[in-house]
């Protein structure tokens, strides 16, 4: 295909169900423009072909209204007999999809910057009657850096119109509010509570809530409550677990009521966000992480989950890391240094880089009284696992622990039995 009404066609750029999207040049202006070519089968389909057709009418009837900096521009849209298309910005780059994958997260500060700017994109949106019902992921661009523009507003809600679409029509309910789920009137709440679902998946890798299908996710959205996104992620700080949960109330009432607030509460926790904001950073805690032996069967997936589900210290020499009898509910890897393992003030062991120590807190299934005292011999770097933040991990990612707490334990007893043949011999005791 060379050309799409007056504009010349570069390269095919995407495709889907209903449509094509093709990189094509203004020849006049000299402008690249993306369009969004519609498969006439689509809009004649018996099932489905009107729903499509208002999909499409309603995207292309913004064009020209709604242009903002982080809002992707619908510059013209043609509807014939024989072609039906929409012109809109091209936006190079990717979608924030790419970086909601536990092994791509962005940094906090970056991640509350780009759902600000989504927050006053769509509080520009509102202004001018329009609620999108469609944020996800996939429709959030990003052109380069934090930079951001929303797309897709084929299932969008005008002030001109009277009916809605289906729930049917948007797509996954992973991003639906309660209300758009049980197809009430819609306000720009809907997407407050999209954008947070947005927000959380942005923060942590993963949907607030997981289900293996449409029904049970349904359900769980209308009647459960999630796990805050701090225990995923464990850096985050109560106050952004706050706006998330705030963002993600199912009671309209408890939901943030403007986009004006939800922007000024992520301004607020940003500045608290990039104050403390220090120490190691995730390429660092990967690398370190990957030349342990105790992480040596982990793939790198699941090797940045670990970095994300784990808090990293540095201590001093002479620092008591566990004390013996306390309660703990965290088990802890030497990334540097040297620990002293003490039992009634009596040495038992000496730990090094790679050893790990407290497994007893995630093993038992419950905090335990501590059965030593660990001390820092030298400064050491230290990760800590909550045994709680770990069993809300990925499968996968807790398979991996077990199976090197399984080898920790084989070789423990190993070294015990040793010990114990070299104290009977000493003794000059012969088993049989």
């Amino acid at each position: 295909m060379d050309k799409i009404g007056k504009y010349q066609v570069v390269r095919r750029i995407g495709s889907g169900a209903t449509s094509a999207v093709y990189l094509a040049v203004d020849p006049f202006t000299q402008r690249e423009v993306a369009i969004k070519l519609i498969y006439p089968e689509a809009l004649k389909d018996k099932a489905r072909g009107r729903l499509y057709r208002k999909l499409f009418l309603t995207e292309a009837s913004l064009a020209g209204k709604l242009k903002h900096p982080h809002i992707a521009e619908i510059i013209d849209a043609v509807v014939e007999e024989e072609q039906c298309y929409i012109v809109m910005e091209y936006v190079p780059g990717s979608t924030l999809e790419r970086f909601c994958e536990v092994d791509s997260l962005l940094p906090l500060p970056d991640v509350i910057e780009i759902i600000y700017k989504c927050c006053k994109a769509l509080e520009y949106a509102q202004r001018h009657g329009v609620i999108h019902r469609d944020i996800k992921p996939a429709n959030i661009l990003l052109p380069g850096g934090t930079d951001i523009k929303i797309s897709d507003f084929g299932a969008a809600i005008t002030a001109e119109m009277v009916h809605t679409t289906q729930i049917s029509a948007v797509g996954s309910p992973a991003y639906m509010s309660p209300q758009q789920i049980k197809e009430h009137p819609l306000t720009h709440q809907t997407d407050i509570y999209s954008l947070g679902v947005v927000m959380y998946k942005a923060l942590t890798g993963r949907l607030p809530f997981s289900a293996s299908t449409n029904v049970s996710m349904i359900y769980q959205i209308l009647n459960a409550e999630p796990p805050r996104p701090s225990s995923v992620r464990p850096e985050i700080p109560p106050a952004l677990d706050a706006i998330v949960m705030k963002a993600m109330a199912k009671d309209l009432e408890a939901r943030y009521q403007r986009w004006e607030d939800f922007a000024r509460d992520l301004v607020n926790v940003r500045e608290q966000v990039k104050s403390s904001a220090q120490g190691i950073s995730d390429t660092e805690k990967f690398d370190a992480l990957r030349a342990l032996r105790f992480f040596e069967q982990f793939t790198d997936v699941e090797l940045w989950e670990v970095v994300r589900v784990t808090s990293w210290h540095r201590y001093s020499q002479g620092t008591t890391l566990v004390r013996e009898g306390d309660i703990g509910s965290s088990f802890y890897v030497l990334i540097s240094g040297e620990v002293s393992v003490t039992v009634d003030g009596k040495l038992l062991n000496v730990l090094k880089r790679g050893d790990c120590f407290g497994e007893m807190a995630y093993l038992a299934k419950r905090s335990v009284p501590r059965s030593a005292t660990v001390a820092t011999l030298t400064d050491v770097t230290v990760v800590e696992i909550n045994a709680d933040t770990l069993r809300n991990a990925s499968e996968a990612c807790c398979q991996k622990f077990n199976s090197a707490f399984l080898g920790i334990l084989v070789e423990r007893l190993a070294m015990a039995n040793v010990r114990l043949s070299r104290l009977l011999a000493e003794r000059q005791i012969t088993l049989f």
